[in-house]
């Protein structure tokens, strides 16, 4: 359970309407100092989907002073309510600040959604090391906490796309001196109170979501040095090959991003790598957060609005989330791709439905006509909700990266009642004029509810349903760990079919990734040719990027899997030069004027015997 211990004035002074932004702010709340200042890469919205507004009131729930910095620009900015007097807490927002800037191709981007005015260029390339460096000039003493994706994913030595280059830890780079890694609260809780008792840094060395830099292991330490699978007590933490070898070997970097997986699980163990003469010390995946925890973040008293100061200035990326619903955290399905596992983690962690529920009325009680369309209900994949293992012991010496492929786990419980039930829940609430779902949901597990499919197709899909197959070619999806492509056709007609049945005419949008390891113009070919077969057009193509720690990262990189050892592996062909990647984007869009002749082209070569 998340601590009730309530150490700070604000615990006596009462609840902040709104965290303080200014001198003037604090003032009214009775402040003379913050305890903790937030620093951070969006503008500041107190509300649950928005990474400092959730952080914020959590931290001020526990009876801290917390005051906002919001893409700080100068040192008047950062310094806008003092040095905190227990530490600075930095994130570069809810999207990694070089995803941010910058599309697949590595092209500047001309707009940012989470800035007033929806203008580009609040905050810097490489935010967190930015922001996380200022702080330690302008106050030398005051410890720096970093935290949220940019932080969680660069906990370790890592591979940067927009520099080519193998990059160290974050906490070298920042000069940091922790990161609090994966879905916060708990680790936030545990930190906070314990700089507030004075805890030297070392104290939180091998900590759950802990990440610091040590001079030396303690001697009973028990370390592993090996790639192999295990679960058994007999060690302590696994040692990854040093920065300075996997800036080195690739195959060293495919290495420890084997034994990073191996370890990415409830029931894991802690990662040390050396950088250095120093010990960079990664503590194990936290324990997911049970239901009531959850809800008692999701509870708390937020204004669910922009801070004031932003005026009428409209912020994108809250117009799109502020009728929208987060019901659970976490995801089992282990697409390469995607790092929300090394994030969020594999643990599906759901609230419940009273809680989702009085979100929902409060939804509605702030719009106009107080009656509202909430626009999504969901998570990272909405129809996991309340997916849990039937027996956690068995998951806890699991070390596979997927529980859906190339099977769906025995051990996982697949249920779609619990998440049927919520819809029905929140349908039969007075106010509410529809649910949709726009978060993506696991077409595999959907198959084994031919209700839920019919629930979603009747009340929940808005003419579209955005579906994410990602490939058609089996090859590229084996590396991708996404389900056979027979899937999704199957799916496909089962969706149509309940569609029609409930007298609606609705279609699939599905998304696919270009340039994904192991993807040629063959391989792309087959994507292409399956639209054209079914008379689709894709107008947006997600080419592939290569963010931290993910599989398909290292593949990128290496040119091996980490799912396997690396010894007596065949290097992977990727896609890297421009030339390359946008000839497979215009593959994908067959049907523009100016690539069909090439399509055709390629169509005949391969059907004449061409080989990749």
């Amino acid at each position: 359970m998340l601590h009730t211990h309530k150490k700070f004035w604000a615990a006596r002074l009462g609840t902040a309407p709104v965290l303080p932004m200014t001198r003037e702010e604090m003032d009214c709340l009775g402040w003379d100092v913050c305890d903790i200042v937030l620093v951070g890469g969006d503008a500041y919205i107190d509300h649950p989907s928005f990474s400092t507004g959730i952080v914020g009131r959590f931290l001020h729930a526990e009876g801290f002073r917390v005051g906002v910095v919001a893409q700080p620009k100068c040192d008047a900015d950062y310094l806008a309510l003092g040095v905190p007097a227990l530490f600075w807490g930095i994130n570069s927002g809810n999207m990694d600040s070089m995803v941010n800037h910058y599309t697949a191709e590595k092209r500047r981007r001309h707009d940012d959604a989470y800035t007033p005015g929806g203008r580009a260029g609040a905050r810097p390339d490489r935010a967190l090391t930015v922001y996380a460096r200022a702080c330690k000039r302008l106050a030398p003493d005051v410890p720096v906490v970093i935290g949220g994706i940019e932080a969680s994913l660069r906990r370790v030595a890592h591979y940067d796309y927009w520099s080519d280059t193998v990059m160290p830890s974050i906490l070298v780079d920042s000069g940091a001196d922790l990161i609090s890694f994966g879905s916060g609260e708990w680790t936030l809780e545990q930190v906070a109170h314990g700089l507030s008792y004075q805890w030297p840094l070392e104290r939180f060395a091998g900590m759950p979501g802990v990440a610091v830099m040590v001079d030396s292991l303690p001697g009973e330490l028990r370390v592993r040095d090996d790639d192999r699978p295990g679960h058994s007590g007999d060690y302590d933490v696994r040692r990854l090959p040093s920065f300075e070898e996997v800036k080195r070997d690739k195959r060293a970097f495919a290495r420890a991003s084997r034994l990073q997986i191996l370890e990415t699980r409830v029931g894991g163990h802690g990662l040390v790598q050396k950088h250095g003469s120093r010990e960079l010390w990664v503590g194990p995946i936290p324990e997911p957060l049970s239901t009531e925890d959850l809800d008692s973040v999701y509870d708390l008293p937020f204004s669910r609005q922009p801070h004031p100061s932003y005026g009428e200035k409209r912020i994108p990326a809250f117009d799109m989330i502020k009728t929208s619903v987060t019901t659970m955290r976490g995801c089992f399905g282990g697409c390469a791709f995607c790092s929300i596992a090394a994030h969020e983690g594999r643990v599906i962690q759901s609230r419940s439905p009273e809680s989702i529920a009085r979100e929902v009325r409060a939804i509605c009680a702030m719009e106009p006509k107080k009656t509202a369309t909430i626009s999504d209900i969901g998570g990272p994949s909405a129809n996991m909700y309340k997916m849990t293992s039937k027996n956690p012991d068995v998951c806890a010496k699991c070390t596979k990266p997927s529980c859906l492929v190339p099977q769906i786990c025995k051990n996982m419980n697949t249920d779609h009642g619990p998440i049927i039930e919520l819809y029905r829940k929140i349908r039969d609430i007075a106010e509410v004029k529809h649910v949709f779902i726009s978060s993506g949901i696991r077409y595999d597990l959907a198959m084994l509810s031919p209700e839920y499919i019919r629930e979603i197709a009747k009340y929940h899909t808005s003419g579209y349903l955005k579906i994410a197959p990602e490939h058609i070619n089996n090859r590229v999806l084996e590396l991708m760990l996404k389900p056979n492509a027979s899937i999704f056709d199957k799916f496909c007609e089962i969706f149509t079919k309940a569609s029609q049945e409930c007298g609606k005419k609705q279609y699939i949008i599905p998304y696919f990734i270009s340039a994904h390891p192991g993807c040629g113009e063959r391989e792309m070919l087959d994507v292409a040719q399956w639209l054209m077969k079914r008379r689709m057009f894709v107008d947006q193509v997600q080419s592939f990027m290569p963010t931290p720690m993910s599989a398909s990262t290292t593949m990128y990189y290496t040119g091996y899997t980490p799912y396997l050892p690396i010894d007596g592996q065949t290097p992977i062909e990727t896609a890297k030069s421009r030339t390359d990647r946008e000839a497979q984007k215009a593959i994908l869009r067959y049907h523009d004027p100016k690539n069909t002749a090439y399509v055709k082209r390629l169509m005949r070569y391969y059907r004449m015997g061409g080989s990749n």
